[in-house]
């Protein structure tokens, strides 16, 4: 898990801007975290399993736009939009890349390699929470944080992104919805974990921050928070029913 930390942990400097850098960043991640796992781990890469992997990353894709677009028309009359003086073609490519970056590398990190670990030292229940609650903290170094976003985030990404992994036992479906979020809330304008974006439109929160997320973004509103407890309980529901789940082993030493 630590050397696995280390060698993808270094690939995410490369994500933060342009369009090919955070793809070579996304494939060097992925080359190195198997490589960690077939040779330290000594184990076959199932969850990175090429078969099937389109389909996975759609299904994460489709689950992360039904969840974007429920919450923002949840909230939508506490914006205001204006369109943005920036060029269409490289916005959306820009963002895209970035955001496939920072879905492949931390979903590698959080539910790759340390849901993963843990899980095999005191179940998937613990590994679960340890890993929501340590996406969160992370997430207070951003831009407007405050201890609620953490909170947030925790919840809204750290158990979805979870359930979603344990419920197929695959990254790609995790990146996939990863991915979705952070490209539509940053192609509609609004923060992403209070980095400001440069998306095809400019929106300014107008009413409550507890329906907008204020100057953190719509991750720290309470309206997505609330719909991802309802899509995580029925993946985790259906991860228990197919055996994806590691039980507690009490006792152990």
């Amino acid at each position: 898990m630590v050397a696995g930390l280390v060698g993808v942990g270094a690939t995410t400097a490369l994500t933060s801007a342009g369009v090919v850098l955070p793809l070579v960043a996304a494939v060097a991640a992925v080359v190195v975290y198997w490589l960690v796992m077939r040779f330290l781990a000594r184990r076959h890469v199932s969850e990175l399993a090429p078969a099937r992997a389109g389909w996975r990353a759609l299904l994460g894709i489709a689950i992360g736009v039904a969840f974007i677009a429920t919450s923002l028309l949840s909230v939508v009359t506490e914006f205001s939009f204006t369109w943005s003086t920036g060029r269409a073609l490289p916005t959306v490519a820009t963002t895209a890349a970035v955001a496939l970056g920072a879905a492949v590398t931390e979903e590698l990190m959080f539910r790759g390699l340390v849901l993963q670990a843990l899980e095999r030292l005191v179940g998937s229940w613990v590994a679960l929470a340890v890993t929501a609650v340590a996406f969160g903290a992370v997430h207070l170094a951003n831009p407007a944080a405050t201890p609620w976003s953490a909170v947030a985030i925790a919840v809204e990404a750290g158990v979805l992104l979870g359930a979603a992994f344990l419920w197929k036992r695959n990254i790609w479906l995790a990146v996939g919805l990863h991915f979705a979020w952070n490209t539509g809330v940053g192609l509609i304008g609004i923060a992403v974990s209070g980095h400001p974006s440069d998306g095809l439109l400019v929106a300014r929160p107008t009413g409550p921050d507890l329906l907008t997320g204020g100057s953190f973004g719509i991750e720290a509103s309470i309206v997505p928070v609330a719909l991802s407890v309802l899509i995580s309980v029925p993946m985790l529901v259906t991860a228990h029913r197919r055996g994806n789940l590691v039980p507690l082993r009490r006792g152990r030493r």
